[in-house]
């Protein structure tokens, strides 16, 4: 960034004393500076621009690792479990009671119309293509990504990463590439577990709650509901794990000092990882939807 330079002229000083300057061995009779051209460093836009080609370097080096395979074994697997295993109390108890309350939702809208068995039908097409996704990756974001931040945070304020370095372990292999691994791998199946227990849910408040006929509630779903919908929310998942995984990690190494600097990246990193998997889930959409369009 800063690599650039421009070369501007100080006219600050009278000429009399440039000349005499000049005279004194400054050639040229002005006061030449380096000055940055970057003038949006200083600015919010130049600071995100600065964090997005950041981002984008971490990732590169991530998947060039990846393709390599020089993470550890017992390290991959150990994050499986974090990620994975230790975040399925609060996605599946998210995906039963989202599925809950979008089928009661749905059937105080629909039973006006007379349309209580398609009831269903939208609650497994949106858990499937927005809600099943989205919702897990934020709480798996409020959970994992605060504690990828605050562990590679901590190892930075106090020196471990350093230290790898002297033991020539490259950071990248050893913290990024099994966090990066294990999130993309976890995330797909708690994906899936929260859409069939929504689903499930959602079928027993219709059918036990709300009276709706089990035969024709069930036929309406598959009816309506195609492979297209379960392969999107596959999809979305595997990209929303590399986010979580990617922001967490980039916000502990660059984490200032201080518990302050720690508790400061925390916070950014769900922040920052809940509004980027909301704004992908917009062109995710879109984007998978013209593919699917294109393909019949």
């Amino acid at each position: 960034m800063n690599c650039r330079r421009i070369f501007e002229a100080d006219f600050s000083q009278p000429k009399a004393k440039q000349s005499q300057q000049s005279g004194a061995g400054n050639a040229g009779g002005n006061l030449l500076v380096f000055r940055p051209m970057n003038f949006l460093e200083s600015t919010w836009v130049g600071s995100w621009l600065n964090g997005l080609g950041r981002i984008a370097v971490l990732a590169r080096d991530a998947i060039a690792s990846c393709l390599t395979f020089k993470a550890s074994r017992r390290d991959l697997l150990y994050q499986i479990y974090f990620i994975g295993i230790k975040s399925q109390a609060v996605v599946l108890v998210t995906g039963a009671f989202t599925g809950m309350v979008l089928t009661a939702q749905t059937y105080f809208q629909f039973h006006k119309v007379k349309m209580d068995t398609a009831t269903l039908a939208v609650v497994g097409v949106s858990m499937c293509d927005e809600l099943g996704p989205v919702l897990t990756a934020l709480m798996v974001a409020g959970r994992v990504g605060a504690a990828i931040a605050a562990e590679i945070g901590t190892m930075r304020v106090t020196e471990q990463i350093d230290a790898l370095r002297t033991l020539a372990t490259h950071p990248i292999d050893y913290l990024v590439v099994p966090r990066l691994l294990a999130s993309i791998i976890a995330l797909p199946l708690l994906t899936m577990e929260a859409i069939v227990l929504g689903i499930i849910s959602g079928y027993v408040i219709g059918t036990q709650l709300l009276g709706i006929d089990p035969t024709y509630l069930y036929y309406d779903m598959m009816q309506y509901m195609n492979d297209a919908d379960v392969v999107f929310g596959l999809v979305k998942s595997f990209v929303y794990g590399g986010i979580v995984a990617l922001i967490g990690c980039y916000k502990g190494l660059t984490c200032g000092m201080g518990a302050e600097g720690v508790g400061r990246a925390t916070t950014e990193a769900v922040v920052y990882s809940s509004i980027t998997i909301l704004i992908t889930n917009f062109f995710l959409t879109l984007f998978l939807q013209r593919i699917y369009v294109l393909m019949q």
